[in-house]
């Protein structure tokens, strides 16, 4: 059985809905059920798309010397 992504346990938003586009602002959501709604509303109607999720921020890890892992 193949992994779902981001996690088995996924919060329900209107901005990742197979139903719902985000606006070019970024501020609201078009959906085809309810008209325009906040991003992180959701309804029983909510159907998952992979796809539309956004990947947060990488965080560049800070450079090390060698001598910061001696004792």
């Amino acid at each position: 059985m193949a992994k779902p992504f981001f996690g088995s346990k996924i919060e329900p938003a209107c901005s990742y809905c197979e139903y719902g586009k985000l606006t070019k602002d970024g501020q609201t959501v078009l959906c085809n059920r309810h008209g325009v709604v906040a991003p992180f509303y959701s309804c029983k109607r909510f159907l998952y798309a992979p796809l539309k999720r956004v990947p947060g921020k990488i965080h560049i890890l800070q450079k090390f010397e060698k001598s910061d892992f001696s004792l």
